[in-house]
């Protein structure tokens, strides 16, 4: 039976690993995993001794590897993994899939007689093998729904999931805050695993008796082809926003990225969002660009008729349209058109902000894609209820979860511009809605090792929309954490001196300590304040150069409030510094 690790932790990699494999595989023949290839256009050239043993599973760490294993030796930025096969062999690896200059590294090693399978592309081979070896294949199941985009990937995921339960089916997900085969469920560290370990899961899934997946696609996992070797049903696109330029370096070549998912002998169906996010440009130039059949879906700000999207873009009209969108308790009710027969889905998601109005359609238009016509008139039955109830009213963890009331305490998983603005917007319109003033306090950093380039760009955004804002650490990974807070600080200041000019007056605080400075918030907020706590959302640990550093933004809310209950003071204007 599969290890499940403790899911308020981070598993290793082998508890990972371990974890999304099935309980057993059926012994696969080096002949037949060159047959494999072959067929996939993957050249495969037999290297190195007799293959006398028979594959149980793959494994591209070398510190995962199993008895059994094929170690796939990929070439990497720093070192070829072929440097790191003497371990996967004695740790009980059959073989080697590598390419030629992995298969020189093996000889250098003295593995002369470890068996390999040569071929040129080594991570276009990784998947297929990974589907050979765990039994995959176009038909094996489960059914695929892949969902791609800058933000809102994670909420539209767990959306699409509690749809295909509420009819019926049993899900698995794939993604940024866990895995989960059927009941058994795993913390994620990628947001899209390895093709290896996206095949096992496959395997597992089926183990599982589950049905319909609903995966995640980052671009690293279409650039690095994690998911070669996989067809989806269908896959949607949310939206593309400012994020990880430091890996694709341009907005083009990151939507290039993304549109590797909706290739057509990869997918059956896109779904495409014209106007998330930033608005159309986007989302119509990934409706123009899918090789695969699309179905378009616009919504806009304040559910705009669709004529005037297509003004914007002639040649791309939505199939479908958000025509209604009305506040209901902290989400919204909603109806989607159909452009072509007038027909309609009527909704309510039970997630604050119009964003989620957004995620929530592209769900059913997902969901409904996969399960066909037929199925229709069932699905409008279990949508068409309050806000608070049906699948759409699905919980997902720190995706505006609300925390604490008087004040509106929310964490929010925005990590990048767009997301931010989505976030501070929502919030505003979801007190106002509830009829709700006071002042917005926000808490928010910039993790390490991504694109430095946004940081000034969200301190600008935090203190155009926000009346507090304690800037303090997110996630540094390897960087020093004080450059990175000068970062975001110097927008801030910047905006708030512009702020101050017009006559409105913004509060901006710096806290070395990302707990001192929820802290903070709390001990500021006033009853009818809102109080948002961004960028980490569901995250447990925080990373200091390889240093875990316990932390889950929505406990640490919690306790803040309840401290400050047992105090029964009234919070404070102003305020220190602290580690600046």
């Amino acid at each position: 039976m599969p290890h499940t690790a403790d899911p308020c932790g981070t598993p290793s990699p082998a508890e990972q690993d371990l974890a999304f494999r099935p309980s057993a595989v059926a012994p696969v023949a080096w002949s037949a995993l060159a047959e494999a290839l072959e067929a996939a256009g993957q050249a495969a050239r037999v290297r190195g001794g007799e293959p006398d043993r028979p594959v149980t599973g793959a494994a591209l760490d070398s510190r995962v590897v199993r008895e059994g294993d094929l170690y796939v030796a990929l070439p990497g930025a720093r070192a070829h993994g072929a440097s790191f096969a003497r371990a996967a062999v004695d740790a009980g690896a059959a073989g080697v899939l590598t390419d030629a200059g992995g298969a020189r590294i093996l000889a250098d090693l003295g593995l002369e007689g470890v068996p390999v399978l040569e071929v040129d592309s080594v991570r276009a081979a990784a998947g297929v093998a990974a589907a050979r070896v765990y039994g995959g294949g176009a038909d094996a199941g489960p059914v695929l729904l892949g969902v791609t985009g800058t933000n809102g990937k994670t909420t539209t995921s767990f959306l699409a999931a509690s749809i295909v339960e509420a009819l019926g089916g049993r899900s698995g997900i794939i993604g940024t805050i866990l895995t989960r085969a059927g009941q058994r469920e795993v913390p994620s560290t990628l947001t899209t695993p390895e093709s290896t370990q996206l095949h096992a899961l496959m395997a597992l899934m089926r183990e599982e008796g589950v049905d319909t997946a609903v995966m995640e696609v980052s671009s690293h996992a279409v650039e690095y082809r994690r998911i070669a070797g996989l067809r989806y049903a269908a896959a949607g696109f949310t939206n593309l926003t400012q994020d990880h330029l430091d890996l694709h370096g341009s907005m083009d070549a990151y939507l290039e990225a993304k549109l590797g998912l909706f290739h057509a002998e990869r997918c059956d169906r896109a779904v495409i969002t014209l106007d998330g996010g930033e608005g159309p440009r986007w989302g119509v130039a990934a409706a123009s660009r899918a090789q695969a059949p699309v179905t378009t879906l616009a919504l806009g700000p304040a559910a705009p008729h669709p004529g005037a999207l297509e003004r914007e873009a002639p040649d791309v009209r939505p199939d479908w349209a958000v025509t209604e969108m009305v506040p209901d308790g902290l989400g919204h009710r909603f109806t989607l058109t159909e452009t072509a027969t007038g027909r309609t889905l009527r909704a309510s998601v039970g997630l604050p902000g119009r964003f989620n109005v957004a995620n929530a359609a592209l769900a059913v238009l997902l969901v409904l894609a996969a399960v066909g016509e037929e199925r229709r008139d069932e699905l409008a039955a279990l949508l068409d209820v309050p806000a608070g109830e049906g699948p759409l009213a699905a919980a997902v963890p720190g995706r505006m979860e609300v925390v604490g009331r008087e004040p509106d305490a929310v964490v929010d998983f925005a990590h990048n511009p767009d997301g931010m603005v989505q976030a501070l917007r929502s919030l505003a319109e979801a007190r106002a809605a509830a009829g709700r003033s006071g002042r917005t306090l926000l808490v928010v950093g910039a993790a390490g090792d991504r694109d430095a380039a946004k940081r000034p760009v969200m301190g600008r955004i935090a203190a155009e929309h926000a009346d507090v804002v304690i800037i303090t650490d997110d996630t540094p990974h390897s960087e020093d954490p004080a450059p990175i807070r000068a970062q975001v600080l110097e927008g801030a200041r910047a905006e708030a001196a512009r702020a101050a000019a017009s006559g409105r007056h913004v509060v901006v605080e710096e806290y070395d300590d990302r707990a001192a400075a929820i802290r903070r918030a709390v001990e500021l907020a006033r009853p009818e304040d809102g109080i948002l706590v961004a960028g980490r959302g569901h995250e447990t640990e925080m990373d200091y150069d390889g240093t875990p550093v316990p932390l889950d933004d929505r406990v640490a809310v919690r306790e803040a409030l309840a401290e400050a209950a047992r105090a029964g003071s009234d919070p404070v204007d102003g305020g220190k510094v602290h580690g600046s």
